[in-house]
């Protein structure tokens, strides 16, 4: 079901997602955006100018930014339900000049120019993808925002450290590193540091890993053998 709904660009396009519930308001609850009507026969008619409207601009742009030679990489368009305005969103690896360009764009389009910069991982949230688990990008179908990640986390959870490994589409670090990272610190709160030496049943050696789901180590013997015991198992001094 399709409905006009209000959006920070003004009245939108939207479709209902998820079906009616009963809503309960909670105190830290956000305001909702407000409904105005269901979609009638001219909206999908503007919406589909809108988009083809789009696209033109798109191409048109790309000409000017290749004729000006600006340094930027323009990857989508949006143009207000309206039309009173069109947003460019491009990246780029510092700051442009493209004044030149709005001019240029307010000339052919007639209308208001937003030209907007965004970083590498918004671009993968915009245009959406596939990522290595198979699923739709997270950024594209349920983040909100975007949480610190960081290689440490990567350590922690024993994943190998080849960047084409634990990056994401963005070239990024994934932001699923984030997900499991303080289930895997609780695991291992109570687990001897990867390269302490402890005695085990066979004999003393040196913890080379961790596996903390199993709540297990792996321990190198002064002989060369590796075996693998559980934590509980380890004789303690």
């Amino acid at each position: 079901m399709n409905k006009n709904v209000e959006t920070e660009q003004g009245l939108g396009f939207g479709t209902v997602a998820v079906d009616p519930l009963l809503y309960q308001s909670k105190k830290d609850d956000k305001p909702l955006k407000k409904i105005y009507r269901l979609a009638n026969r001219k909206d999908c008619k503007q919406l589909d100018k809108n988009l083809a409207d789009e696209k033109t601009a798109h191409n048109y742009c790309l000409e000017c930014i290749k004729k000006l030679g600006l340094k930027m990489n323009l990857f989508s368009v949006e143009k207000a339900f309206d039309g009173n305005k069109y947003t460019f969103f491009f990246t780029s690896e510092g700051r442009v000049d493209f004044r030149q360009l709005v001019k240029m764009l307010v000339r052919q389009l007639g209308v208001r120019i937003e030209m907007r910069q965004v970083g590498i991982r918004n671009q993968a949230k915009m245009c959406g993808g596939i990522g290595r688990c198979g699923r739709e990008l997270c950024c594209a179908s349920f983040l909100e925002k975007f949480e610190p990640v960081s290689i440490r986390m990567a350590k922690e959870q024993s994943l190998s450290l080849n960047p084409t490994k634990i990056s994401g589409q963005c070239g990024r670090l994934m932001c699923c590193l984030t997900y499991e990272y303080d289930t895997y610190r609780a695991l291992k709160k109570n687990m001897p540091k990867i390269g302490k030496h402890i005695m085990t049943e066979k004999g003393k050696g040196k913890v080379i890993r961790h596996n903390a789901i199993c709540n297990c180590i792996t321990v190198r013997l002064e002989g060369g053998m590796e075996i693998e015991t559980a934590v509980n198992q380890i004789i303690k001094d």
